[in-house]
């Protein structure tokens, strides 16, 4: 059966039923945007690989013992295991510190959106990336963690707040306090942006 197309409900629908290529196509839909998401929280991409196929596993497991219900929200779902699963590496290893690394070495370029773009554009993408990196890396590990689950991972402000045992007004204040503290960063910095923060 084809599963080019279909929904995320009907490919999870034909994997319940036994089509294990519903199953394959929903990982590839999904795990390029785990993947950055467990990237941006590692900065290590052998770990961030790691991590990515333990969310996948967890996943999976969780689909066989009937443990999601679709609320047609399968990435948000899937954000919420790889942020979990990226906590408890942090506990088990001990190494909360480590998010606080500058080093990348994905190859932001390496998406499809980018990948035909010519030269002059992939130039100031790059630029505009490592400023935004640059500015996320200067928030508060709280703050931070706001962003990367709203834009990175699709999370609304409730599922946030929920993952992240806070109330909403918590969870909106720290990315008020992040759009706040990187808009000073910017100032302060003279740093340029074609896009508003």
């Amino acid at each position: 059966m084809k599963t080019q197309g279909r929904t995320d409900y009907e490919l999870l629908s034909d994997y319940i039923n036994g089509e294990r290529a519903a199953l394959e196509q929903l990982i590839k839909r999904y795990e390029r945007k785990v993947y950055v998401y467990i990237l941006m929280m590692v900065h290590q991409s052998h770990l961030a690989e790691d991590l990515t196929q333990d969310t996948f596993i967890k996943a999976i497991q969780s689909l066989k013992r009937g443990q999601y219900s679709d609320d047609n929200k399968f990435g948000s779902w899937l954000i919420r295991i790889a942020h979990n699963i990226v906590i408890d590496h942090f506990r088990r290893s001990k190494q909360r510190q480590e998010l606080l690394s500058s080093s990348y070495d994905y190859d932001l370029f390496a998406t499809a959106r980018f990948s035909e773009a010519n030269v002059e554009q992939r130039m100031v993408y790059g630029q505009v990336l490592a400023d935004v990196r640059s500015l996320l890396n200067e928030l508060p590990m709280e703050q931070r963690e706001v962003v990367l689950l709203r834009y990175y991972g699709d999370l609304s402000f409730k599922e946030i707040a929920d993952l992240t045992n806070v109330s909403i007004n918590t969870a909106l204040g720290r990315m008020r306090y992040a759009i706040m503290n990187m808009r000073k960063t910017i100032e302060a910095n003279n740093i340029s942006l074609p896009v508003s923060i």
